[in-house]
């Protein structure tokens, strides 16, 4: 969960506090604003089942209570052999996560037993327990095929931790930038299945009744499983969007240079399209293999966006500036649609950029057009002969003998 940027001046955010129990969780607000909080995740009381709901409803919900498991601290210990070096999966702001094994039956050590991530907080970090109660809150009552599962929490004096389904291919941002054989490149067509399944779960959070902010959306947070399906991951900065008679929320500026929407950088009011040039910043960077941020690049081109964005509408351009591990195995067509869809989520205003609903309508279109067989192009003036049982017409020079009226004349090629 790294907040990479910040801006200390928060004078105008709702503030949150958390009373906490075994029994559940209550909230105090500071203000009319914050206290809206209770809609979607107030009052939470955590049993010890944990279940899944996402094949009843594929489109997601959000559940009356959260069924969260409450795990003691041994059991964690166990299950991450005392959170041993060698079972660290990564490391964020919020703390490192590590790879447990969970089965009363077995024992940690066999490596058996169902697969968790389990997030530790460092008792340094200065995020910890704000961001702890956002996941539980919002994790804690979202059900959907493309939002990583919550599968429980810890809380013993000052140990905070938080247990997941474990992510097999592990991130995108590790397969488009890693390196080694554990980084396999992604070709086209699991790309675009995978920023698919992200923009689901985007539109599902903003079409919720109370509409959530992601407000971090980047590579690194979105977690694939075993068939590359995508989910997203880490809500320690999501936030609830505005009420119905408010554009935005105004809060601190906290996020990750490079993927952060321009008008919330400059003034902190934060909007739910400021998710979408998020999700536009990813488009760019599964179309070229290029980080947002990149510093060992050339200063013009340390900002992938402002590098790149001019690129974007040409056709030409775009070819040039396309993952070279793709090896040219795309269609050139999909690519400069989704160029174009890029450019209208990178919007200099949110009201221009389009809703997530919108972008999920367009990535499945291209799916669609995609994944359909081609069919040969015939001209007009052949399709316009078969269509009335004729032969087609063959117009010859006077100057050509009769018997060329039947030669074969190739088909025009086809334009890409």
């Amino acid at each position: 969960m790294g907040i990479c940027f910040s801006n200390a001046s928060d004078n105008q955010s709702p503030c949150t506090t958390g009373h906490f129990s075994s029994a559940g969780m209550s909230q105090t607000t500071s203000n009319t604003t914050s206290s809206t909080v209770s809609n979607v995740s107030g009052n939470s009381q955590f049993s010890g089942a944990s279940g899944s709901v996402d094949e009843v409803y594929p489109n997601g919900q959000i559940l009356p209570h959260s069924s969260l498991r409450m795990f003691s601290f041994t059991e964690l210990k166990a299950a991450t052999r005392n959170f041993r070096n060698d079972t660290v999966l990564g490391e964020g702001g919020f703390g490192k996560v590590y790879k447990g094994w969970l089965d009363e039956r077995a024992s940690a050590k066999s490596g058996s037993g169902t697969v968790i991530a389990v997030k530790k907080l460092n008792s340094e970090s200065l995020q910890g327990l704000e961001e702890w109660q956002s996941e539980v809150n919002f994790l804690g009552r979202f059900s959907h095929p493309n939002l990583v599962k919550l599968l429980g929490y810890c809380w013993e004096d000052k140990e905070l931790l938080l247990v997941y389904e474990f992510m097999q291919k592990g991130s995108l941002e590790n397969h488009l930038f890693g390196r080694g054989s554990a980084a396999q490149p992604l070709p086209w067509n699991v790309r675009l299945k995978i920023v698919i399944g992200a923009a689901r779960g985007l539109a599902f959070l903003h079409a919720s009744e109370k509409q959530v902010i992601y407000r971090d959306f980047k590579a690194s947070n979105i977690l694939l499983d075993g068939s590359y399906n995508a989910k997203i991951s880490d809500f320690g900065l999501a936030k609830l969007g505005p009420s119905a008679s408010q554009s935005h929320v105004t809060t601190r500026v906290v996020g990750t240079h490079g993927y952060a929407a321009p008008e919330y950088v400059a003034t902190g009011h934060l909007y739910v399209k400021s998710d979408v040039y998020g999700f536009g910043v990813v488009l760019v960077e599964m179309l070229t293999g290029l980080r947002a941020l990149d510093t060992n690049r050339p200063s013009h081109q340390h900002n992938l966006v402002e590098w790149i964005k001019p690129h974007l509408s040409d056709r030409r351009k775009l070819k040039d500036k396309m993952d070279s591990r793709l090896e040219g195995k795309y269609p050139s067509r999909a690519a400069v649609q989704i160029a174009q869809l890029a450019l209208s989520c990178l919007g200099p205003e949110p009201k221009t950029r389009p809703s997530m609903k919108e972008v999920v309508e367009k990535l499945e279109h291209i799916e669609a057009a995609n994944e359909r067989p081609k069919e040969p192009r015939v001209s007009s003036r052949h399709q316009t002969a078969y269509r009335y049982g004729q032969q087609p017409l063959h117009h010859r020079s006077p100057l050509h003998p009769r018997h060329d009226v039947n030669r074969a004349y190739p088909l025009p090629r086809r334009a890409y």
